[in-house]
């Protein structure tokens, strides 16, 4: 804490009145003190002239990293196809990238792809960023398994990508692998609306998304298991949506123009849960 304040207080109270004014001093600078103190804190110390800058400076390594990585998966068979690129452009349009920021997220994109791209030494400033934030990483690393599934599946190439970007963001190979397996089943939980809808009067034999398969993915999503019980699984679901609460996650440093990636899979846990307590109930 601050001690200045008690000391020029202390100093100018007792030129002007002695042993009294010395003490009227102290106790007015201790009370300066404290509440210089207390607008420091809550203005993030230095922060309260550097913070909009750093704020700025994370939002640049984040969209940097994000946008040339998914560069980097989308060139790692060899090809970059029309789906990957459609997929890179609508998540600048979700994101609400105009001008210079777009331009510079195209560039990040076209960097990405190069033979020489420094994946590890880029993920490794990332990391640094965001101050090695485990949950701002796992939606990072979630939109890189995103863009890889964006032609439609994954391949051998485009997973040890995602294996060594998972790695340099500190997650272990069986922690991709459980995220690999929900995003699937988030892919198929998403469609399932559309699916009963264009399967209604359909061709006799066409494949469809039945129930039980969309209950086993609202198990898989949540993270529990079919024999768990409703606690459990209820306990299971607030920690999710607590742990990917969009405002929850900006706080922590996730840009605010990947809020709407956020309230995807929030829309996605909580759909989960309230098809698994629909049926649990009925």
């Amino acid at each position: 804490m601050p001690i200045w304040g008690k000391v020029l207080g202390t100093f100018f109270g007792f030129m002007f009145g002695r042993i009294p004014g010395a003490i009227l001093g102290f106790i007015v600078g201790h009370l300066f003190d404290r509440g210089y103190s207390q607008d420091f804190n809550q203005m993030g110390g230095f922060g309260r002239f550097f913070g909009k800058a750093d704020d700025l400076n994370r939002q640049a390594v984040f969209f940097h990293a994000l946008f040339s990585c998914m560069g980097h998966v989308a060139k790692a068979n060899g090809q970059v196809t029309t789906d990957e690129i459609k997929m890179a452009t609508a998540l600048m349009d979700q994101m609400g990238l105009t001008g210079e920021t777009r331009s510079e997220a195209q560039q990040a994109f076209r960097e990405g792809k190069a033979a020489d791209f420094p994946l590890k030494q880029t993920l490794q400033e990332f990391h640094q960023s965001c101050h090695g934030r485990r949950d701002i990483l796992q939606v990072f690393l979630e939109i890189l398994i995103q863009a890889a599934y964006a032609d439609g599946g994954l391949d051998k190439a485009e997973q040890k990508v995602l294996e060594n970007a998972a790695s340099y963001l500190g997650f272990r190979q069986h922690e991709l692998l459980y995220l690999l397996s929900v995003y699937e089943a988030e892919l198929r939980f998403r469609t399932r609306s559309h699916q009963r809808r264009t399967s209604s009067g359909g061709p006799r034999g066409r494949s469809t998304y039945s129930d039980a398969q969309s209950l086993n993915d609202a198990y898989q999503i949540l993270g529990v298991n079919k024999s768990d019980d409703m606690a459990k699984i209820k306990k299971a679901y607030r920690k999710l949506m607590s742990e990917n609460h969009p405002d929850k996650l900006v706080s922590k440093g996730l840009p605010k123009q990947a809020l709407e990636l956020a309230k995807t899979k929030a829309q996605d846990i909580q759909a989960a849960y309230e098809l698994i307590k629909k049926k649990r109930e009925g």
